[in-house]
């Protein structure tokens, strides 16, 4: 398994945690932008629309479970849909 893949599947952990909420939003978001090796193996793209992700959960968890500017669950299915897409370009690659 590639340094890309094994930091793909530590997020993926992470974000289990946090669904389960045994982690912070804080620690998810770090450890996503903070993956080298896999934001370095996709398109740039994807580097932009995890920063993004990442300033929207940051910003969700200033709030309660859920508010009218921002879905909680919304964005964990966000980046549950990134890690897929990114999974499957690692594969093609």
């Amino acid at each position: 398994m590639s340094a890309a893949q094994q930091e793909l599947q530590a997020i993926r952990a992470c974000l289990v945690r946090v669904q389960q909420g045994q982690s912070s939003m804080t620690e998810l978001c770090t450890g996503a932008l903070g993956s080298q090796a896999l934001l370095e193996a996709l398109p740039a793209p994807y580097t932009t629309v995890l920063q993004e992700l990442s300033n929207r959960l940051e910003s969700s968890a200033l709030f309660s479970e859920e508010s009218c500017s921002f879905s909680q669950a919304d964005l964990l299915g966000s980046l549950q849909l990134w890690l897929d897409k990114a999974e499957g370009k690692l594969a093609a690659a």
